[in-house]
Formats: structure tokens, C-alpha cells, sequence
């Protein structure tokens, strides 16, 4: 593989932000420190007036391969997450088929294998009546991300609300189980009784129906039954203040058995961008009051959350631009994650080092992923430079998923994404891309 030399660069990792060179070889990051001279042939880049990321690791996605490839494929979205810094992704089970047996799941990564510029994995997923399947994770905890489960609905048979099979999959299995968290019981009475007053729903009321009550209960649940079995349990997208009393920042995060995470959606938008946006910001769980996005921020900060992700969901615009019932929940995200918190710098709410830590370290950690999420020497060289000085505006042109379009659209983000590596190969320049490479199976370190 060619050799890369990034001089003079402000590398951001580990809570330090350092002025170095890099060499790449063969993969990995082969040295750092203040200088390096090299004898054999290598490409160089300027650094200079520019930072050093790890590369983001996105642990929830849903790239709609197979089955629904009308709204996005693992090609093209892994190719808008290359492009907004994202050079690893974890993508969920609700595709088509769902991802409820082993083979059928083999079959994604075999897909992602052939197309994806990303490094994958793929979670298992879980139904009512699928256990013996979920629990043959247990043998290949070294190369599956995580157990799946919706504590809330979700498409095809992937609701799973049988307190047997929640019981048997929180006590046997070794891998770790990630969580959506909503109660569908509260959900449906909630619906039901603003449906009784005989208003025409909206957008506006999707945060009243699925509501800080609904997420409060399942979270709980979910907690209840892992501190019973002393599950390793992740909770993904946290939406609401109630539920931040349930997680801790007293225990180290590679000592934690239950963690949490925050979307980038929950930390910018709020229920009154409904009223511009309507459903192009519906998703589950809801996007919800201003209190609670202000109190994301400071859990997030305080590291009672553990990681951000983006949650990153596409559909057409016709999908999304139904009537509120029959709308589509979800939001495309990944192409401008990192550059999002880049703004949030640039407003003074997160540091350039929290940001490299929730957005690669932390995956790492929590995920036990295998040499990646930190720029180390011997690590796969996953990295992204980006340039402060360089801002630009969201538009249709410049937005990568396949359904084309952004909630974020007319957005002006303050930096850029200049190179992206993968496994020490230059994906993407400046806009311009070589694909000749793909990305990898990544590995876990359990």
C-alpha cells in the first residue's frame, strides 16, 4: 500500500490536541512525533492550519440493504459517511428480510464486503421467537457488534415484547445488547387519546405521543433486567432529561456494564423546528422540547452519555411528505455528523477533544472494537483531516445519500472535511474520490 507523511498537523486524540507529523504504512499508523524523516517514497501532505481526527465510528445506522434499496444502499451511504469524517459504521437489523438469523446477517456483511468504503459490522437481530439464533452470538462475540433489540416498535417482527425472550436474552447472552427504548402500551394510549379529541394529527404532536414517559418506562425496563443478569447493555439514542437519571459518570467508561448515547438530531434540533421542518425531523424516539435538548448537552459534557451517533435513517421525500400517520420516521444524517459538532465548537458548546472522544474513542471503548478510535501507532489508520478554514453550505448538489436531501439543507458549517483514510488508504480529497480499495470487517477485542 502506498505511504503517507502528514506533516505538521494539529492532531486531536486522547484530550491532547498536538502539533505533528504522521507516517502512514502498510495500513497503520507506522510512527508520530514531532518530526519524521523518511528514506523510501512516500506521498506527503500539509497539515498545516488544519486537525487531525480519529476517524468517527457511527454505531447506529440503518443503510436499508437489503430489501429497501429504493431509499439508500451500503454503497452510497457509506460513501457519504467517508465524506463527512464516518470511516466505521455499525448498521441495524430492520432491513428486508430482517437480520434474524445468522445467514441472513452473513449475507449483509457479504454485500458490505463487495461495496462499502466504510469498515462494517452488522448487529444481530432480535424477535419474539428467535433466541436460539441471537444466543449463537455468544461463539462469534470476536466479529458481530452487538445484539439488537426494540423495546419499542419497529418494522416487521422485530418488536419484542415477550418478557420470556427479553429474560433469556438478557441472562445468556456474552455479546453486548443495544436498545431501543420506548413503551409501545404508553405510545398507544397516548395516540388513542389525542385521536379522541378529534384533531387532525401533525408533526407537532409526534413528541406528545411518543413521550418522556414512554422512553422513561423502557429505559428503566431495560436497565431493570440488565443490573439483574449483569448484562452488558447499551442504550442507544436518549431523548428525554428524565431518563439521564438512570446512567452514571462515577464508574470509569471501560468499567461500565450499561452506557448510553446521544444523536447529533437530539442535540440540535428541538419540537419547535417541527413547525418548519414537520416531518422531515419526525423519527423515534421524538425529537422533543427545548429543556431537553439543553439537558442532552450537559450529560453529554459531564459524561453520563457516553458517545454520540447519528441514527442516520433515510427515506424518499415522498415517504417523508405524507400525511403525519402515514409519514415515514427518520432522518439522513451521517454525511454531516462530525461537521455538526464542528459547529458546536465554533458556538464554544464542545471542545475539539470531547468531540474526537464521544465520536471515535468512546465507540471504541464501549464496543471493545479492535485497534481503532484513537490515532496510536500499530492502529488501523482511520483517520480525517479537516480544515477550519474552509466552510460550506449544505445543498442539494453536495449531499451524498441516495433519497437527496437534508434536514440540514441551507445549513453553513464553519469547517470541512478535507481526506479521509481507511485502513491507510486515501478514500477521499478534496472531493475527489478512489474507491479501488474497500473497507473492513471490523474486529472486537472480547
Amino acid at each position: 500500500m502506498q505511504k503517507y507523511l502528514i506533516r505538521n498537523i494539529r492532531m486531536v486524540n486522547e484530550g491532547l490536541i498536538q502539533t505533528v507529523d504522521l507516517l502512514i504504512a502498510n495500513g497503520r499508523i507506522e510512527k508520530i512525533a514531532g518530526q519524521i524523516e523518511v528514506n523510501s517514497a512516500c506521498t506527503e501532505i500539509n497539515g498545516e492550519g488544519k486537525f487531525l481526527f480519529p476517524g468517527c465510528i457511527d454505531d447506529q445506522v440503518h443503510f436499508r440493504e437489503p430489501g429497501l434499496t429504493h431509499k439508500a444502499t451500503i454503497q452510497t451511504e457509506a460513501r457519504a459517511a467517508i465524506a463527512g469524517g464516518v470511516t466505521s459504521f455499525m448498521e441495524m437489523p430492520n432491513t428486508l428480510p430482517n437480520a434474524l438469523t445468522h445467514e441472513l446477517l452473513e449475507e449483509k456483511y457479504a454485500i458490505a464486503a463487495t461495496d462499502s468504503l466504510a469498515n462494517y459490522s452488522f448487529y444481530m437481530g432480535t424477535s419474539n421467537d428467535n433466541a436460539e439464533q441471537v444466543l449463537r452470538t455468544n461463539d462469534r462475540k470476536k466479529h458481530i457488534c452487538g445484539i439488537k433489540i426494540f423495546m419499542g416498535s419497529s418494522t416487521g417482527n422485530m418488536l419484542v415484547d415477550n418478557p420470556n425472550t427479553l429474560d433469556r436474552v438478557f441472562s445468556e447472552a456474552e455479546l453486548l445488547i443495544a436498545t431501543h427504548c420506548e413503551d409501545e402500551h404508553i405510545i398507544r394510549e397516548n395516540l388513542l387519546r389525542i385521536k379522541a379529541t378529534g384533531k387532525t394529527l401533525s408533526p407537532s404532536d409526534h413528541p406528545l405521543i411518543r413521550d418522556e414517559a414512554a422512553c422513561y418506562s423502557s429505559s428503566l425496563y431495560a436497565i431493570q433486567i440488565a443490573k439483574k443478569y449483569g448484562t452488558r447493555l447499551h442504550i442507544l439514542h436518549i431523548s428525554t432529561e428524565q431518563e439521564l437519571a438512570l446512567f452514571s459518570n462515577m464508574i470509569p467508561r471501560k468499567e461500565k456494564r450499561i452506557t448510553a448515547e446521544v444523536c447529533v438530531h437530539h442535540l440540535h434540533f428541538t419540537s419547535d423546528d417541527y413547525a418548519s421542518l414537520g416531518n422531515r425531523i419526525k423519527c423515534n424516539p421524538a425529537i422533543k422540547a427545548p429543556h431537553h435538548r439543553d439537558a442532552l448537552w450537559k450529560a453529554l459534557l459531564d459524561d453520563r452519555l457516553d458517545l454520540i451517533a447519528t441514527d442516520h435513517a433515510p427515506h424518499t421525500l415522498e415517504e417523508k411528505d405524507q400525511p403525519y400517520e402515514k409519514a415515514h420516521a427518520g432522518l439522513p444524517l451521517i454525511q454531516h455528523s462530525l461537521p455538526l459538532m464542528l459547529y458546536y465548537h465554533q458556538q464554544g458548546k464542545i471542545s475539539l477533544e470531547k468531540i474526537a472522544d464521544k465520536m471515535s474513542h468512546a465507540v471504541a471503548d464501549c464496543f471493545q472494537i479492535l485497534d481503532r478510535g484513537y490515532i496510536r501507532e500499530g492502529y488501523h489508520a482511520d483517520l480525517v483531516i479537516v480544515d477550519p478554514a474552509q466552510p460550506f453550505t449544505v445543498e442539494k448538489q453536495n449531499i451524498l445519500y441516495k433519497c437527496g436531501w437534508s434536514p440540514l439543507e441551507n445549513f453553513r458549517f464553519p469547517a470541512s472535511i478535507t481526506h479521509t483514510f481507511v485502513n491507510g488508504h486515501l478514500v477521499y480529497q478534496n472531493g475527489e474520490w478512489d474507491g479501488s480499495v474497500k473497507g473492513r470487517r471490523m474486529e472486537f477485542n472480547r
